[in-house]
């Protein structure tokens, strides 16, 4: 789905399928860490906003010095996570071309393919959702089984009593 579609809200509902019915993650792992997920964690964006800004730099023989490229990072990963699960990343890679000093007017160059790499970067942004709510429950499964037992001893007492 996440191929097909231009946003990680989108994908919700199949990723919630996968995790939950083919992957057996917990289903109240999936349900807080997906939807936080598709809203904060967008890795995909990130990268193709860095790697936008780092070839128009390119693309005017313009040396990024390292500070530079800290600052793109950066920006990028902060810009990222204000875009939400909204496709397009374009308006956000105006900011970061700002902050560097970097010419927005080759923007359109990127336009071309966008419909294709927002795609591409949807399935990374989904991918590290589904990574997440995977280590997630790794991390949690013992904790689950037993507020699991803890819930099944308490209903046991009360149909006792």
């Amino acid at each position: 789905m996440a191929p097909m579609s231009v946003g990680n809200g989108a994908t919700l509902p199949v990723t919630f399928r996968a995790l939950e019915e083919n992957l057996k993650i917990d289903r109240r792992v999936t349900r807080f860490v997906l939807p936080l997920g598709a809203t904060i964690t967008m890795d995909g964006t990130a990268l193709y906003e860095a790697v936008a800004v780092i070839f128009i730099a390119q693309l005017h023989n313009i040396k990024l010095t390292l500070l530079e490229l800290l600052t793109i990072s950066v920006t990028t990963t902060v810009a990222s996570i204000g875009s939400g699960s909204v496709p397009a990343g374009l308006d956000t890679i105006v900011i970061v071309l700002t902050t560097v000093g970097l010419p927005a007017k080759d923007l359109s160059l990127l336009l071309t393919v966008d419909w294709l790499l927002d795609r591409i970067r949807t399935s990374v942004n989904v991918l590290g959702d589904g990574f997440g709510a995977g280590i997630i429950h790794h991390l949690t499964r013992d904790s689950l089984v037993e507020a699991d037992n803890e819930e099944l001893i308490r209903q046991i007492k009360e149909d006792i009593r």
